[in-house]
């Protein structure tokens, strides 16, 4: 199993969420985060005086799926959250050694 998390611009949240609907791919969880990488943030003016905004609004997604649906959501994600402009985000890929469903029981594959 692996996890995919990706963090991307608030406004593409829908798109992504879509997109991965259209893959077969059923959970997600959504988390609101702040951050910058390359873009460093930008100046604000604000009643006439000029701010820093260091990290800007970003969305991070969760996702855990079998190995052989990682292509396929990981194209899915880069294709709906692409702007093409600076800050459109990440993806990070991860192993899940193990998933349990709390109610359930269920164990591994089962779990997610």
């Amino acid at each position: 199993m692996k996890k995919i998390e990706a963090i991307i611009k608030p406004f593409k949240l829908d798109e992504v969420k879509e997109a991965l609907q259209e893959i077969g791919l059923q959970g997600i969880t959504v988390t609101e985060a702040k951050g910058f990488g390359r873009q460093k943030g930008h100046t604000e003016l604000y009643r006439g005086a000029e701010y820093v905004v260091d990290f800007l609004p970003k969305v991070k997604i969760e996702v855990v799926l079998q190995d052989s649906d990682i292509d396929k959501a990981v194209e899915a994600i880069q294709q709906s959250a692409q702007t093409g402009r600076i800050g459109d985000g990440k993806i990070f890929i991860s192993n899940i050694e193990e998933a349990i469903r709390i109610r359930t029981g269920e164990r591994g594959i089962d779990a997610i």
